[in-house]
């Protein structure tokens, strides 16, 4: 896989079960790339590793005196060179193939994962780690990725240094074939302990970015409450035990760096001197003494990567941990949904609860308790907040079995807090939609005049047309109403099979509200609409109306009806005390007391 053909046509299934199994099966699945930077890798290395030959030749002619051995060795040090260059271009090239074409598998299945599970993703995952995963995370994965072929190659060329002194040099080859390998796995036993540390300054940047995500996302309410200092000293608190956990963690990694730098010294020391003791005993050669002192300078290069890829597995482990976990989440589904291809039609019925919205109506549905109407949403949306209940039936089709893009396309449940993502209204407006539904109508039935004007307000163009004005991230720039009404016009627009809006009006006053009900009820005239409200103006508009007691359906009828007869509706609906139950005029007022003879 080369960059220009990214993205990948399949990412794949990948390996879930741990952190390390998940690194093993993106290394298998990069093969060919590993591959190719290890032959790369293996040129550079065994150039370099040759230098100190190239370099003793040259100092040993010059002792003799002897121009024609010179000009070869300048030959060897020129072709060397080349090889180097052309080595290390390739490796470098190779490599950051690897990295970016993992981190964009990744990222791939990150995405295919946040789309299979949509608003269910930040309620199985924190919103913080679900952004460490997505940013840092991938980074990381894609360095340790990326390191491994250049570990293996300059593990290589220490092998063939060591065996390589052994054979031109005895004696002093078989101080370095035992130096180098005591100096490589120095630091096995301090690598626990860092990456120990690492593990807990990543955890608190964790924390840290959730708290921060969190502050920032309530910024508004936080300051209407005054609440915001309260907020950001609890991110100073959190961002100043990462900054120490942080300090403690590269403390360790300093002295493995220290270690790394002393032990090869240690080396060379142990080689000059030694060596000079056998020069002087005329047991070898100044060019002998060079070509080894060469090598062991040399070899200090590759013995850096052994440092690396510690530091990149022990970084990578955690990130690759934390993305198995999100990879590891799987939308709840009772079968293989072979046995329906094609978006079913019909009534909407949940088993748990008895409630039934019939094709083609408006149903409305009450709940005393708003948490209850959240979770009945999701329930009617395909997503059980129990894998265990039986799925909500659409036509007698459970939806769990449905394949996701068939279950989309016959439900779209609005949440109680719609997100507005960044960019212009006409590109919030354009959504996947059955083409019935123009932007235009879904926006009047929503009543947003109001907010088309404020758009026009803020371009800096007079003559701007409102659709392409931008909306911040989130719809920051509008009020809680105006997000509100351009979420249901974008849910409108889409124009599913079945429409389910949790609390629509919440955030706009009664007159507004009034005439959101009669447009939703004119545009969805024929098509099944569900709406989890205790709005009397939506429950006036309704073809029906379900009463809940907990998960139980404890009436159904109509607006007035209910009024009549049930006094438990009555409380919720007019927020009445629950003594004034008793009977109903036609209107839903108390029915006055007969006086007896």
């Amino acid at each position: 896989m080369q960059i220009r053909d990214l993205p990948y046509t399949d990412p794949g299934d990948p390996d879930v079960r741990s952190g390390p199994r998940f690194l093993l099966w993106l290394g298998r699945n990069q093969l060919s790339g590993q591959f190719n930077s290890l032959l790369w890798g293996l040129i550079g290395q065994l150039g370099v590793a040759a230098l100190p030959l190239g370099v003793g030749m040259a100092v040993q002619a010059t002792v003799d005196g002897s121009g024609t051995r010179l000009m070869y060795a300048a030959g060897l040090l020129m072709l060397l060179g080349a090889v180097i260059a052309l080595g290390e271009t390739m490796l470098h090239r190779s490599t950051i193939t690897n990295w970016i074409t993992a981190a964009a598998r990744v990222h791939q299945l990150l995405a295919r994962r946040t789309v299979e599970l949509g608003s269910l993703l930040t309620r199985r995952v924190a919103a913080g780690e679900v952004v460490a995963v997505s940013t840092g995370d991938v980074e990381k994965i894609g360095w340790f990725v990326e390191a491994v072929s250049r570990f293996l190659a300059a593990a290589v060329a220490l092998i063939a240094v060591c065996v390589g002194l052994v054979i031109y040099e005895p004696t002093l080859g078989s101080v370095v074939a035992i130096g180098i390998p005591l100096i490589a796995l120095a630091v096995l036993p301090l690598l626990p302990v860092a990456t120990r540390r690492a593990d807990i300054q990543r955890d608190k940047a964790g924390i840290a970015t959730e708290l921060a995500s969190d502050t920032v996302a309530g910024l508004r309410v936080l300051r209407g409450i005054g609440g915001e200092e309260l907020f950001l000293d609890r991110y100073r608190r959190a961002s100043q035990e990462m900054r120490r956990a942080s300090v403690h963690s590269a403390s360790m990694w300093s002295l493995i760096s220290a270690i790394q730098v002393l032990l090869p010294g240690a080396l060379m020391l142990t080689v000059v001197v030694y060596g000079a003791h056998l020069a002087l005993d005329g047991r070898v050669t100044v060019g002998e003494l060079v070509t080894v002192y060469s090598a062991v300078l040399l070899a200090a290069h590759p013995m850096r990567t052994f440092e690396e890829i510690a530091m990149a597995y022990s970084y990578s482990k955690p990130s690759a941990k934390r993305a198995a976990r999100v990879l590891a989440l799987r939308r709840d589904t009772a079968g293989s949904g072979a046995a329906h291809t094609a978006a079913p039609t019909g009534d909407l019925y949940d088993p748990v609860t008895g409630m039934l919205a019939p094709a083609g109506r408006l149903t409305a549905v009450v709940c005393g308790d708003p948490d209850a109407a959240g979770l009945l949403a999701e329930r009617l949306g395909g997503h059980p907040a129990d894998s265990g209940r039986p799925s909500v039936l659409l036509g007698g089709a459970p939806l769990d079995e449905l394949p996701l893009t068939a279950a989309r396309t016959a439900v779209l449940v609005q949440d109680k807090e719609p997100v507005l993502l960044s960019g212009t209204l006409r590109e919030l407006l354009d959504v996947p939609a059955s083409g019935e539904v123009s932007a235009s109508d879904a926006l009047e039935a929503a009543q947003c005049g109001d907010v088309l004007q404020a758009l026009a307000r803020a371009s800096a163009d007079q003559d701007a047309d409102p659709m392409e004005t931008r909306i911040t991230e989130r719809g920051r720039s509008l009020s809680g109403g105006q997000r509100q009404r351009l979420a249901l016009a974008r849910s409108l627009v889409t124009d599913p099979g079945v429409l389910v809006l949790d609390e629509p009006t919440s955030a706009v006053d009664s007159h507004t509200e009034s005439r959101i009900a009669a447009g939703v009820k004119r545009l969805r005239e024929g098509r099944t609409t569900v709406v989890l409200s205790s709005s009397p103006l939506l429950l006036e508009l309704a073809d029906r109306v379900v009463l809940m007691d907990g998960e139980t359906v404890a009436a159904v009828g109509t607006h007035r009806e209910l009024l009549r007869s049930e006094g438990r509706y009555r409380a919720v609906v007019t927020r009445e005390s629950g003594d004034e139950s008793g009977p109903r005029t036609a209107d839903g007022g108390l029915a006055k007391p007969v006086e007896s003879a």
